[in-house]
């Protein structure tokens, strides 16, 4: 159980720093300067990306939970 736990921390850990800009978006925010602006889309995408997957793991766990407490 503790080997399912560390992977999914590290995979949770691991996707966040992936870069998650289209091609249009990537295209546009290349051709500028400084890489400041284009760094904050990206981590914004990250972001928005996250929230729902932690959302649904949340409740699985719950429903998780909650099944295997009442079959004890």
């Amino acid at each position: 159980m503790k080997q399912k736990i560390i992977f999914f921390l590290f995979s949770i850990l691991f996707f966040l720093k992936g870069n998650a800009q289209c091609a249009m978006c990537r295209a546009v925010l290349e051709s500028e300067e400084g890489q400041a602006t284009a760094e904050g889309i990206n981590n914004g995408i990250v972001y928005l990306m996250a929230i729902p997957y932690i959302l649904v793991a949340g409740i699985g766990y719950f429903i998780y939970r909650k099944y295997y407490s009442k079959s004890k």
